[in-house]
């Protein structure tokens, strides 16, 4: 596969990093950059000379902003349920028998923000900013970014961060168990190599069998986000989703009173 959506580097030492280069569009995915996101994770994740994989953004003001609103009218621009094969990349970070690091250089909001959860460990700077956007758009990750995300922060924050919609500094991150360390912006790629080091001294294969006994207790969500996303199709296709998508894309408050239940 010839990358245009991404940055495939394999750096010494057994680290592979992986950046979604889209900085005009704050690094969101469109259909393409998520099957190439999955090909790339595949590549690094079965080479045994790779030891560790850091996912990142392109430029200093996002790692990933979510779906591409531009390529989302309805379904998304893509294959998959949604039209877009996010479910399946999630779950490839996941079955990766290698650890995965989210370097977060400035926004994870929306689908960045799941991406960073998903992650085995999350490297922020003090730029960062995250949060959800889904209730404001017309959409939801009902899976992994709400039951898996309950678990990493607790049910009561999770339900925070998915109804009200505000943005947490890397700080309130940390605090919260979203992210594992904030430094400051420029000593954000030594802070990742540092940690990138300590992994490769570890034993592989123990770091894989534990990886693979975390993600056992949780494995159940992916059944929860295969059922959720064949529902997030239909509410994709409704009127109350579709002026969710355009009121982002005129700059304006969506009006989805009409459509109270």
């Amino acid at each position: 596969m010839t990358y245009e959506d991404i940055i495939y580097e394999e750096r010494p030492k057994g680290i592979a990093r992986i950046t979604i280069n889209r900085p005009a569009s704050y690094n969101a995915f469109r259909g393409k950059t998520v099957e190439e996101l999955i090909h790339a994770f595949q590549r690094a994740g079965w080479d045994k000379s790779i030891g560790v994989i850091v996912l990142t953004g392109a430029g200093d003001k996002a790692f990933c902003t979510g779906g591409d609103q531009s390529a989302h009218e309805g379904q998304y621009d893509g294959r998959g349920t949604i039209g877009l094969p996010i479910d399946e990349f999630q779950s490839v970070i996941r079955d990766m028998p290698k650890p995965v690091i989210a370097r977060v250089n400035g926004f994870a909001i929306g689908g960045g923000n799941v991406l960073a959860t998903i992650c085995d460990l999350t490297i922020a700077s003090d730029r960062a900013q995250f949060g959800q956007v889904g209730p404001k758009v017309g959409s939801v990750d009902p899976g992994f970014g709400t039951a898996y995300l309950a678990r990493v922060v607790g049910e009561k924050k999770a339900r925070e961060i998915w109804y009200l919609n505000r943005r947490y500094t890397a700080a309130q991150a940390v605090e919260m168990g979203l992210a594992n360390i904030a430094v400051p912006h420029d000593e954000l790629d030594a802070e990742v190599d540092r940690w990138c080091e300590e992994l490769l001294e570890r034993s592989p294969t123990a770091l894989a069998l534990a990886k693979r006994s975390f993600n056992a207790d949780t494995e159940s969500i992916r059944g929860i986000a295969s059922m959720g996303m064949a529902a997030l199709s239909l509410y994709y296709d409704t009127e109350e989703s579709k002026e969710g998508g355009r009121a982002f894309r005129e700059k304006r408050k969506p009006d989805f009173r009409k459509f109270n239940r």
